[in-house]
């Protein structure tokens, strides 16, 4: 049997449509690599929001295949591009990487743009800039992270 539509809690429905917001206010945290201490607590510092994901964009793009223990499939191979001539086809193959990866292992972000850096100097040194825009899925404001992939000898 339905309940009458008069007898609908009004305190309940309230907090039922602040809970259906579109906008996630669900704050990411994560310590910082450089592990300084807190003054006041003493802990770790905290890197949080638009710094722990991009840190974490940077971190997916510069994985190689085995780099995270018991997760071979983790990986970007955007380093073995270095060794390749840079013609677009080969700017194509890194963007689809890079997009790629994010789309699997970054539910966070959404990427809208990939600028490389084709300059002639990038290109004899086997390093290219990469700049990465995109927004979070919980903000529409753009942001974007540089990297510089350069070959390891």
């Amino acid at each position: 049997m339905a309940r009458p539509a008069q007898q609908v809690n009004v305190g309940f429905s309230d907090a039922e449509g602040i809970n259906n917001a579109n906008i996630d206010t669900y704050i990411y945290k994560d310590l910082s690599l450089f592990f300084t201490p807190n003054p006041v607590s003493g802990d770790v510092t905290m890197v949080t929001d638009v710094q722990d994901i991009k840190r974490s964009v940077r971190n997916l793009v510069m994985t190689n295949r085995f780099e995270k223990p018991f997760h071979p499939e983790v990986a970007s191979h955007v380093r073995d591009l270095l060794f390749e001539r840079f013609t677009p086809i080969t700017f194509n193959l890194l963007r689809n990487r890079i997009e790629t990866v994010l789309e699997n292992y970054e539910p966070r972000v959404s990427v809208t743009d990939i600028e490389i850096e084709d300059s002639g100097q990038a290109m004899d040194n086997n390093n290219l800039n990469v700049r990465i825009f995109f927004t979070l899925r919980n903000d529409p404001q753009i942001q974007s992270v540089d990297i510089l992939l350069e070959r390891v000898r």
